[in-house]
């Protein structure tokens, strides 16, 4: 797919490898929205607004829910509306949790795991299966002729090939992400919707500023090559590439830098 012709949707695209991947759409001049909870959007380095706000006419950001059935229904359509369409989804939004199922003093809640499942993986189809309705609909409304018609790009992690102790909820979400992307390319084959799957490694993202310096360095020992953490821009350039590339579809590429997690 050209970048001239991409409307682009970005979970969880207010910080992390979600930002790096709109601030790549945007210097592609693509037009890309961005779904992220509320307090997400106000912290964003892009400094866009709470509810729906415009940095340029390429860019919209919208407090949505990927939880909600009728937040991402109203969020995605609002966004098609906007757009005249949409053609590719990246699925960002997810939450990091480690706690073993059986500690010394207490086993992990039930409800936990749920938390886990119902964002990672329960909003990751959530989003693929209103916005691939949103496409296969303005598909056939303008009967376009072109090769593809959608690309789905979802986030998976190698914690869902080789999750430590107290990743258990973590890769069981993960896993589902990976376990969906070729029954998922399957499906939508006949609406020319490619569906891929990224698991990444470990980045330097928002999401590890809480770790002290011992345990990112701890996690730098445990690299390969590169020996260091991976970037978010790295990530937004395999993003690139498969929406570039036509023939990746029903895969899911480790961009991992050849680490494989211990034990623990």
């Amino acid at each position: 797919m050209k970048w001239k012709n991409v409307k682009a949707i970005v979970t969880g695209g207010a910080s992390g490898l979600g930002l790096a991947v709109v601030e790549r759409i945007l210097k592609a001049d693509a037009q890309v929205a961005i779904i992220d909870l509320k307090a997400a959007l106000e912290n964003s380095k892009l400094n866009i607004k709470s509810q729906i706000a415009f940095k340029t006419e390429k860019l919209l950001a919208l407090n949505a829910d990927v939880t909600n059935d009728e937040s991402m229904t109203a969020a995605i359509d609002s966004i098609s509306k906007k757009f005249d369409g949409i053609n590719v989804v990246i699925n960002c939004a997810g939450i990091l949790f480690s706690e073993k199922m059986l500690s010394m003093d207490h086993t992990m809640l039930s409800s936990d795991f749920e938390k886990v499942l119902a964002v990672n993986l329960m909003g990751t189809f959530r989003v693929c299966r209103i916005a691939a309705d949103s496409i296969r609909h303005y598909d056939e409304k303008n009967k376009s002729q072109s090769e593809e018609c959608g690309v789905i790009i979802n986030t998976a992690s190698i914690a869902a090939f080789e999750g430590q102790i107290g990743q258990l909820a973590y890769s069981a979400s993960k896993g589902g992400i990976v376990s969906m992307t070729l029954p998922m390319a399957r499906e939508l084959a006949r609406h020319k919707i490619r569906v891929m799957t990224i698991a990444p490694g470990l980045f330097d993202t928002s999401m590890l500023q809480g770790l002290s310096d011992e345990v990112k360095q701890n996690l730098i020992d445990g690299t390969v090559h590169p020996h260091r953490l991976g970037v978010a821009t790295e990530f937004s350039k395999m993003v690139q590439h498969i929406v570039e590339n036509p023939m990746l579809n029903g895969s899911t590429i480790r961009l991992d830098g050849a680490i494989r997690l211990a034990v623990k």
